[in-house]
């Protein structure tokens, strides 16, 4: 297939990798250009994904559309209120496009833009909890492939387009694709607003002080705790939209491939096989930008409007405030959404023909 990539970090070149090694053409966008900046026509993978593979470089968003039979949305949500009208715009409506993570309802609040610009008759928009891989860019025509999902949750919008979402995403990049109810059971099953904040609330005086640390093998008991206070939160949210959501363990597993156990096991797990990566040394981590806004507050947010109890989450977010100096309570992708009669928008979408 032709497979349009948008966003060119780390994770958008991994799956970039990933899809040409299953014989895919694939095209890559960097949004500010600095992604695709040195890249020639071979991008090399490494770790999990050892080898060289062809990659066109698009220089602007309709180039990389350019005869595409779907599309891959690789950025930090905190991108998504920018990028998203950018894609609405120009998409052709006869293009799926895979939102990777699928946090906040991203897709929602794209399929809402993208009716207004394509029409009745489009292609459904895909929801994926989670990327198809875990990655780190080391040059600008290299990329470490940490790890390959064995499987990740798929929804779509309209809902009952998700085992066409799934078919495609398989295709593309091989993993298993559970099928998901709708695109709010993706935007819930993601495990890393909880793992990483926990991470960066634990180890903050080490971030601050850019220090080199390994996040798996600090995954202390204490810090599990709290990781397994916040998904049992999330848990109940889930439940009380009709829905269930991997547990952390499985989570875990499913990105890592160690056996099921106590979560601070699983690190340790994790760690001891050289599959660990480093934490954040900055303060302008994605672990807080992106996974606290879109990830937490997005929580917070659906329980306001379901009169679901979140404390502790609601804590964890009043703390990182403090300790970051910052809101990271705002979440844009919510702006046009009735979080309160969410249901018909999820199955059926926006002004999508009947």
């Amino acid at each position: 297939m032709r497979l349009a990539i948008l966003g060119a970090g780390a994770v958008g070149p991994a799956a970039a990798v990933l899809a040409a090694s299953r014989g895919h053409e694939v095209a890559l966008w960097s949004p500010s250009g600095a992604g695709t900046r040195g890249l020639g026509p071979l991008l090399h993978g490494e770790g999990a994904l050892a080898g060289s593979w062809p990659v066109r470089v698009a220089a602007t968003l309709p180039e990389a559309l350019e005869g595409a039979e779907a599309a891959l949305l690789a950025v930090p949500a905190y991108a998504f209120p920018g990028l998203l009208p950018r894609i609405a715009a120009v998409l052709p409506a006869g293009v799926t496009l895979l939102v990777s993570p699928a946090a906040s309802l991203a897709p929602l609040a794209f399929d809402a833009l993208w009716a207004s610009v394509a029409g009745p008759r489009r292609a459904p928009v895909g929801a994926l909890a989670t990327t198809p891989c875990t990655a780190r860019r080391i040059g600008p025509d290299r990329v470490r492939v940490i790890g390959l999902r064995a499987a990740v949750d798929v929804a779509a919008i309209p809902s009952a387009a998700a085992p066409e979402v799934a078919a495609l995403a398989h295709t593309l990049f091989g993993h298993e694709c559970p099928l998901a109810p709708d695109a709010l059971q993706p935007a819930l099953a993601n495990a890393n607003p909880i793992i990483h904040a926990a991470l960066a609330l634990a180890n903050v005086s080490r971030i601050e002080r850019g220090e080199t640390w390994p996040q798996y093998g600090l995954m202390t008991e204490a810090t599990c705790r709290l990781m397994e206070a916040l998904a049992g939160e999330r848990a109940a949210l889930a439940a009380a939209f009709g829905h269930a959501v991997p547990d952390l363990e499985e989570s875990l597993h499913r990105a890592s491939a160690v056996p099921r156990g106590p979560l601070h096991e699983m690190g340790a797990a994790i760690q001891a096989k050289g599959a660990t990566v480093n934490g954040p040394a900055s303060m302008d981590t994605r672990y807080v930008t992106e996974d606290v806004p879109y990830g937490l507050a997005f929580y917070t947010a659906l329980a306001e409007a379901k009169g679901v109890p979140m404390p502790r989450t609601r804590a964890t977010i009043t703390v990182m405030e403090a300790l970051w100096g910052m809101d990271l309570s705002s979440n844009p992708l919510l702006a046009g959404l009735d979080l309160h009669g969410i249901g018909e928008a999820l199955r059926a979408g926006y002004g999508r023909a009947r």
